[in-house]
């Protein structure tokens, strides 16, 4: 209940008191009171502790790719130049340390290497996908830590995908709907159509509506720039009617008149880069960098990493409710998971254990087998040298049989030779 003012009772003041209220010091404040203050503690704070922001480039070799991201952040990135002879698709991850006034940025950019040049384009978006889910599966692993430490990881989600069309005039190419259409779910995807100095006015505009109506018919999504801040919403809405963007990249300073801007000399003429009227580069640079960076970073927490986030979990076995469409906690699906996994265990070591059993079995048959086999053939081979050893034994006897023989014959051989000599002696003494 309300309670009205209170009414004290009025004091009357001597001169002396009135003296000391005249010598009161006073005070300056400092401009606020209470929570109107948090703003510039957020302020203040996100300062100190700088920002981070995460850029992919896609696009085939000698696109300018690097040439626009120098051109966005007015400094020299000093990349090198890449090669048309990669066999495979790779992916050139930089990261910067840059400042402007007393903010700082890390930037890190990752640039798509050999993209297009392969004969075989099949699957040359699966490392852009690859790298995607990475950094969506380190942030994942980091937050699921019980000591989690995010005021110091490096945050390397992708918040924006730039994608490179080639100025043909034409149509897109087949590689850029299906890659487009293979990471719209996992990055926010903001078309350009590159070197953009190289198609007319007329030609230009009819390429923007071409590749809108064949994203559109492809079911490809592209980030659209929110519509529903108060303070953006007009010009967001202005901007998304002109995607996608035809710019033009270039370091090089141009003296148009009496000025200095960056430009590209040709010999018709100059084309200046931060000239509305010349191409999309500055509307891209505010939309991007001035306006929209804080919703892209937004976009890829709150859309991409959580519905990459929700089917991981998914996976696993998580769910925010039972069979009985209750609420379940976290503790009781780890706590089921956690049986179903004891219980799958213990399964399984029954298995191993029956098919180790049933192996074990196995083998004693076979050793059995393989022992009876060799006691066979051992007592073949056993029988067969004993018939040897009786065979040898009986050819001995016989040799000892012709020995004794022999040295009878020889013995008789010797007394008949003995006796003939004899007589043949006494034959010549009778002569005599």
């Amino acid at each position: 209940m309300a309670e009205g003012p209170l009414h004290m009772p009025t004091q009357i003041h001597d001169d002396e008191d009135i003296q000391k209220e005249d010598n009161i010091r006073c005070l300056t404040t400092r401009g606020h009171f209470g929570f109107e203050c948090l703003p510039c503690q957020l302020v203040n704070r996100s300062i100190q502790q700088g920002f981070t922001f995460n850029i992919l480039c896609v696009g085939e070799t000698g696109i300018g790719k690097s040439t626009l991201i120098d051109t966005l952040f007015n400094t020299n990135l000093k990349d090198k130049k890449s090669s048309h002879f990669y066999s495979n698709v790779g992916l050139k991850i930089q990261t910067y340390e840059l400042q402007e006034s007393n903010i700082q940025l890390k930037l890190t950019v990752v640039k798509t290497v050999g993209y297009g040049d392969q004969i075989n384009k099949e699957a040359s978006y699966q490392p852009i996908v690859d790298y995607v889910d990475a950094q969506f599966e380190a942030y994942l692993q980091e937050e699921l830590k019980i000591k989690r430490s995010f005021f110091e990881y490096h945050d390397s989600r992708i918040h924006v995908c730039l994608y490179f069309i080639s100025p043909t005039g034409h149509s897109l190419k087949s590689l850029d709907l299906v890659t487009m259409k293979n990471i719209d779910s996992k990055v926010n995807i903001i078309p350009l159509i590159a070197k953009a100095d190289t198609i007319s006015k007329n030609d230009l505009q009819k390429f923007k509506s071409k590749i809108m109506n064949e994203l559109i018919s492809n079911g490809v999504q592209i980030y659209q720039f929110p519509t529903d801040d108060g303070t953006t919403a007009q010009v967001n809405s202005s901007i998304n009617e002109l995607l996608p963007f035809a710019v033009v990249g270039s370091m090089e300073e141009v003296k148009v008149g009496k000025r200095i801007v960056r430009g590209r000399h040709y010999p018709w003429g100059v084309l200046q880069v931060e000239n509305e009227n010349h191409c999309d580069f500055v509307k891209l640079r505010d939309m991007l960098l001035c306006t929209n960076m804080e919703n892209l970073k937004e976009q890829t927490h709150i859309q991409h990493y959580e519905c990459y986030r929700r089917s991981k979990l998914q996976k696993m076995g998580f769910t925010d409710v039972g069979p009985d469409n209750h609420p379940v906690s976290f503790q009781e699906i780890y706590e089921t998971k956690r049986q179903e996994f004891y219980d799958q265990c213990q399964k399984e070591e029954e298995e191993l254990k029956w098919r180790f059993m049933q192996r074990v079995k196995e083998k004693e048959i076979t050793f059995k087998e393989a022992e009876k086999e060799l006691q066979d053939k051992f007592e073949q081979l056993k029988m067969a040298q004993q018939e040897e050893i009786m065979k040898l034994e009986e050819e001995r006897r016989q040799l000892e049989e012709e020995i004794r023989d022999f040295y009878k014959m020889k013995a008789t051989s010797e007394t008949l030779r003995a006796q003939l000599c004899t007589n043949i002696k006494k034959d010549k003494d009778r002569k005599k």
